[in-house]
């Protein structure tokens, strides 16, 4: 099959990233500034503001495609992730939807996905009454607006998070920075004795009708040290975070395999250990959940027909095989910490151009569109 016109498609893109430029020049695809006309974007964060921003007086054309919706952060930062599936769960409950169906300790069975969760500093009254119920219970607090692990903590004692808000002057409830702190998930399934996490992609064409493309590529990150509850070690973020920015300065750090399975590696484990038919429902209670996430905020996104948006969805798995939603991505990452990494991520830039921008539909200059010519 031969591409024709393709070098008349022009993009822009903020980022330095061979997963992304490899796949542009394999298309034949011309670079163009962000400020000249262009019909593919890949931007960063800061850009999206310009490009939505009503000063801007930036209309984008029938042949313009971009990677963010103007409001992703509904789904992408922490607090509003959270607010939004809160309310999600409440409008199911008004309407009677069997979705909404509690056990008998009142407790969603389909809904209940993310840990018990506080916005700091809006509920630090309701959270103190929580942890006064349950005084031996690991919390876990992060900054609503970092990434990459950073300004993340565990606290086990109401007189750390004192100690800690006077260090930082975090005055609640009058502090402007926002932080979520969160049930610690304090029986993940372990593997070699270590915590993971996976890292899955799900593309989003639009929200209103809903149209999401589950990855079947992704990765298990490992912590390089064994987990440990001990209250000891609740400072040891090598043990608890498994962000490759943390683990990668670790003295354990493997670079040959970045601390990283593939999700099918993972399958195969799981079924040799507990069987195809739990390891089946896991990934098939992964796949509600992540639908379930994004009609949580479809209500709320800007549905602009020109946007699309990869997201890296974020699970731990615990020991009883429930999977549980910590949190979306806007941006997920895209550099390569190993061959296999690169492969993958090229691979998910390659399938995510292919449906974003069919072959057969792809926008040129002059209005037309391109056309497959078999050989």
């Amino acid at each position: 099959m031969q591409r024709t016109g393709m070098a008349r498609l022009k993009y822009a893109c903020d980022m330095d990233k061979s997963v992304l430029l490899n796949n542009f020049e394999a298309r034949g695809w011309v670079p163009v500034s962000p400020d000249d006309d262009w019909n593919f974007y890949w931007a960063n964060v800061q850009s999206i503001r310009n490009v939505f921003s009503i000063d801007s007086g930036y209309r984008l054309t029938d042949d313009q495609v971009i990677n963010h919706f103007p409001n992703h952060v509904e789904l992408t930062r922490k607090d509003l992730m959270v607010k939004n599936i809160k309310r999600y769960r409440k409008d199911l409950e008004k309407e009677g939807s069997p979705l909404a169906e509690k056990d008998e300790n009142g407790r969603f069975i389909h809904l209940d996905f993310i840990p018990l969760t506080f916005m700091l500093p809006a509920d630090y009254n309701l959270f103190v009454e929580e942890f006064r119920k349950n005084p031996n219970t690991t919390w876990i607090m992060k900054p609503c607006g970092k990434a990459r692990g950073i300004g993340i903590f565990l606290v086990n004692k109401l007189s750390q998070l004192r100690k800690w808000s006077q260090k930082t002057n975090f005055t609640p409830p009058t502090s402007k920075d926002t932080y979520v702190i969160s049930k610690y998930i304090d029986n993940p399934l372990l593997i070699g004795g270590k915590k993971f996490d996976l890292r899955l992609y799900v593309l989003v064409t639009s929200f209103r009708p809903l149209k999401c493309y589950m990855y079947r590529l992704g990765f298990a990150r490992f912590c390089t040290v064994k987990y440990n509850a001990s209250v000891n070690e609740l400072d040891n973020m090598f043990v608890h975070l498994t962000n490759v920015s943390i683990q990668k300065q670790g003295e354990d750090y493997n670079a040959v395999h970045g601390g990283k399975w593939t999700v099918q590696n993972l399958r195969l484990f799981l079924e040799g250990t507990r069987g195809k038919e739990v390891t089946d429902r896991l990934f098939d209670e992964i796949n509600w959940q992540t639908v379930h996430s994004l009609k949580a905020v479809s209500g709320n996104i800007s549905n602009d027909r020109h946007c699309f948006e990869c997201y890296g969805y974020d699970y731990i798995v615990d020991d009883n095989l429930k999977p549980w939603l910590i949190e979306v991505n806007a941006s997920p990452s895209l550099t390569s910490t190993t061959s296999s990494d690169r492969i993958m991520k090229y691979r998910l830039m390659n399938d995510l151009i292919n449906i974003v921008i069919p072959l057969d539909r792809c926008p040129m200059s002059d209005g037309t569109k391109y056309h497959r010519k078999n050989i």
